[in-house]
């Protein structure tokens, strides 16, 4: 088995583009459709974004994000940790917490898509 692909469900696909996008990562012109996949390196891991109300008629309920799991975005510097979080807050995301240096030795900080997702970014200090 390989860990393949990591995936989000959307509102508003547009939205979630966006704020994916001020995390660096870049996707194909959006056209309507319900499944949208990053731009990534072939053969690392896929992120994708499915409309959910098309994946309420495939599990039979509305998805909604969990509390207790995040994705994880390696920003490589302190500074770049800082810089997204701002860019995220003056596109008008929600900031779940602010940058901090956390006991581990990384520069931190927490923030949310606009379905509710939990984004960690970090950088070594």
């Amino acid at each position: 088995m390989k860990f393949d692909a990591v995936e989000v469900t959307s509102t508003n696909i547009p939205k979630t583009i966006q704020f994916y996008s001020l995390l660096g990562f870049s996707f194909p012109e959006y056209t309507g459709q319900q499944h949208v996949d990053a731009v990534t390196e072939a053969g690392g891991v896929r992120f994708m974004i499915d409309d959910a109300t098309m994946m309420q008629g495939i599990l039979g309920y509305a998805p909604k994000p969990g509390n207790h799991a995040s994705i994880a975005i390696n920003c490589g510097t302190p500074d770049q940790v800082d810089a997204t979080v701002a860019a995220v807050k003056e596109a008008g995301f929600a900031i779940a917490k602010e940058p901090w240096d956390a006991f581990w030795g990384q520069r931190y900080a927490v923030v949310e898509d606009p379905d509710g997702y939990l984004v960690d970014l970090y950088a070594s200090r």
